[in-house]
C-alpha cells in the first residue's frame, strides 16, 4: 500500500487534512492530495495563468486509464500558473522559476508506453510521488509538512 496524505497551506502553514477533503482557502493557498504513493493532486490559487490545477507523478488520466478521470494536462500552462502564484510571496525570476517547476509536473501518457528496462536504474523520486512532492515544495520556497519532512 503507498502513502496517502492531504495537505492545505494558507497563511503561511500547512494543515493535514481527511483525504480528499478540499475546504474553501484563504487565497494564495495551495492544496496537495498524494494518492498511492502514484499522484499528486496540487490545487493553487490565485490561477493566474494556469487553470489552479497540476498533477506530480502521473495525471488521473494516465493512472486509471481513463480520459474522463481528469481534464487534459497542459504542464506548461501549469508551470506559468505555479510560477505565478510562487511570485506572490518571492522575488526573484519567474521565467527559471516556471522551468525549474516544469521538471515537476505530470503530463497525460499512454499507459501501455510505460516501460521499466533496467529497475536498477530508476530513482526513488520516480517511483514514490511523495518523494517528487517533497521536492516540489522545496522548489517552490514552501515549508513541508511533517509527514513530508521525515
Amino acid at each position: 500500500m503507498g502513502f496517502f496524505g492531504t495537505y492545505a497551506f494558507e497563511h503561511g502553514q500547512w494543515k493535514t487534512l481527511s483525504e480528499g477533503e478540499l475546504p474553501p482557502l484563504d487565497e494564495p493557498s495551495l492544496w496537495i492530495d498524494i494518492h498511492d504513493s502514484d499522484i499528486t493532486s496540487v490545487v493553487y490559487a490565485p490561477a493566474g495563468p494556469g487553470t489552479g490545477v497540476a498533477y506530480l507523478g502521473l495525471t488521473p488520466r494516465t493512472y486509471f486509464e481513463n480520459p474522463n478521470a481528469s481534464d487534459p494536462t497542459d504542464v506548461l500552462r501549469e508551470a506559468a500558473g505555479l510560477a505565478a502564484w510562487w511570485a506572490l510571496n518571492n522575488s526573484g525570476d519567474v521565467t527559471a522559476k516556471q522551468a525549474e517547476i516544469l521538471g515537476y509536473l505530470a503530463e497525460d501518457e499512454d499507459p501501455d508506453d510505460f516501460s521499466v528496462e533496467d529497475e536498477q536504474d530508476v530513482e526513488d523520486v520516480d517511483v514514490f510521488v511523495e518523494i517528487k512532492t517533497a521536492r516540489f515544495l522545496e522548489a517552490l520556497d514552501l515549508p513541508l509538512p511533517v509527514e513530508l519532512s521525515r
